[in-house]
């Protein structure tokens, strides 16, 4: 998915996904949209519906990747720095 992502992120002219468009509406749009997804997941994590909830997550999880490659970083610089928490 990340290659997916950075991709789509290089051909932004090119591309008419949503990802290239949320790279083109820049960081604000980007953040805004995983803020939008934090809290449809936190609302899905309250109710008894597995498959609402796992379908919210996969979208917080989706637009936060796009986040990291708009800042420079990827899945594996978080992993790294868990791995360094006591």
């Amino acid at each position: 998915m990340e290659t997916i992502i950075e991709n789509r992120k290089n051909n932004t002219t090119e591309d008419t996904s949503y990802v290239a468009s949320l790279f083109t509406k820049g960081i604000n749009k980007i953040a805004q949209k995983v803020g939008e997804e934090a809290v449809e997941m936190i609302i899905e994590a309250k109710d008894n519906n597995d498959n609402l909830f796992l379908n919210e997550s996969a979208h917080l999880l989706f637009h936060y990747l796009i986040l990291l490659q708009a800042r420079g970083f990827k899945l594996n610089d978080i992993v790294e720095v868990l791995k360094s928490i006591h």
